[in-house]
């Protein structure tokens, strides 16, 4: 019997988020102090970062468990559905099947509540007021902002200005859910005005809006920092997505073959194939396909090595994959990749072979979701059109054995502006030349 949404008991809900770190083939490289460049002491990220999180950032332990306030909140949205995408198989003549993990059912549109309720959570029960964050397209802004509100605590967001002004429905739900919003650069911060002095039209990126962010944490006794994606704890949040995959695929008899995931700074993609990761080391052949725009290259053409997560350099030094932190991007629409770097844990297992990244030009990721509205019926998120973009590519090689499931991250109906710039031919394409990653990577600190 055909089935074409799979839903997973709410009382089978997985209470335990997977913890990728101690199954990893080599060891993470540690977080540094950038003035000693000596690893990264808990205490060092105590001025932004509740010490839970602090705790999950560096655990050993395999498995963490949910709080019950958190698997309250959860349930208002989980667990989500997966979804298999059949009209599309037809359309593009796939020989496998093609499932989508839909967690666009969330309150705020994507999967960025499955990390923004815990980190709320902690901080909340930490006795923190106040929490600011960086957002590139909005999603994790929105994300939040709702989780901000679920707990009574305030929120404020520098969101990236080119998207800001694109998406003018997210500052929107961020102020009906009760948070505040600039554009970065802003005169809220230091980081902000020296930008708008030096570029009074600057359109930001997501390095100069987390510098705003940290900052804004760093001056208020009240406040912490929130990051949406990179950091250790959020992708450990994030794996509830793979761990539901592995059950529902569980229940119609099916084996995933192909992972795919669009990657900005990494929690979605992390968060999907994560969990597959110890069958993977035990000889499984799934492939782990990330995803990425041509205009922001980071796992396919950026570095392996040391650098800052920020473009004021207030963060630690992390290895990942990265364009160098001073990267400024294309105004491309899909916003929440942007990012000059990736989540370590994914570059991790990327620079081991066990992933197969791709970079995609935007118009033909618009093209691939045009494709999906017509024959699924969803408009997908610009982020998210590049993941289905990687499946549909995916299936012309895949075969009736195959099993192909990809990260539906979030709806797009916020980013009709996008989809009107492309359906008049009005978008256009950028492939970030070498020359500008070279120049942009030679800030990068020389650490070895």
């Amino acid at each position: 019997m055909f089935v074409k949404k799979i839903f997973l008991p709410q009382d089978q809900m997985p209470t335990r988020w997977y913890n990728p770190m101690p199954d990893l083939p080599t060891p993470m490289a540690p977080p540094l102090n950038p003035e000693t460049m000596e690893p990264l002491t808990p205490d060092m990220l105590s001025p932004i970062f509740p010490d839970s999180l602090i705790a999950q950032e560096m655990s050993a332990d395999r498995f963490i468990d949910i709080p019950r306030e958190v698997l309250d909140v959860y349930k208002i949205w989980r667990p989500s559905p997966l979804v298999r995408a059949d009209r599309l198989e037809k359309a593009i003549g796939a020989r496998c099947k093609i499932f989508y993990k839909d967690e666009s059912v969330s309150p705020a549109g994507s999967h960025k509540p499955n990390t923004s309720v815990p980190q709320a959570y902690y901080n909340k029960i930490e006795g923190v007021k106040r929490l600011a964050t960086e957002t590139g397209a909005g999603q994790w802004g929105t994300a939040l902002s709702f989780a901000c509100a679920q707990y009574g605590m305030e929120c404020v967001v520098y969101m990236v200005k080119v998207s800001y002004e694109q998406k003018p429905y997210r500052k929107m739900i961020i102020n009906t859910y009760g948070g505040t919003i600039y554009p970065s650069p802003s005169d809220q911060t230091r980081t902000g005005r020296e930008m708008l002095a030096r570029d009074p039209d600057c359109k930001g990126s997501l390095g100069l809006a987390i510098s705003e962010a940290v900052e804004d944490a760093a001056t208020h006794d009240d406040t912490k920092y929130a990051l949406g994606s990179v950091l250790n704890h959020v992708i450990i949040h994030q794996t509830i997505t793979g761990l539901e995959v592995q059950k529902q695929l569980e229940m119609i008899g099916e084996k995933a073959t192909h992972l795919v995931g669009c990657v900005g700074g990494g929690s979605n993609f992390g968060g999907l194939v994560l969990p597959f990761l110890p069958q993977k080391l035990d000889g499984d052949p799934v492939r782990f396909i990330p995803v990425e725009p041509k205009a922001c290259p980071t796992l396919t053409r950026g570095e392996y090595r040391y650098d800052f997560g920020d473009m004021a350099r207030l963060t630690p030094l992390v290895k990942m994959h990265t364009l160098g932190h001073d990267f400024m991007p294309a105004p491309i629409h899909a916003g929440g990749l942007r990012y000059h770097g990736d989540a370590p844990i994914v570059c991790n297992i990327v620079n081991e072979g066990l992933c197969d990244p791709v970079a995609y030009f935007q118009t033909d990721c618009f093209e691939a979701a045009k494709l999906f509205m017509q024959t699924e019926g969803f408009l997908p998120a610009p982020e998210t059109s590049h993941a289905i973009k990687g499946a549909i590519e995916a299936a012309k090689t895949a075969g009736p054995d195959d099993v192909i499931v990809f990260l539906y991250s979030g709806h797009g109906m916020l980013d009709l502006a996008s989809y009107d710039a492309f359906n008049q031919g009005l978008l256009t394409n950028f492939e970030l030349p070498q020359r500008d990653i070279e120049e942009a990577l030679k800030a990068c600190p020389d650490v070895k």
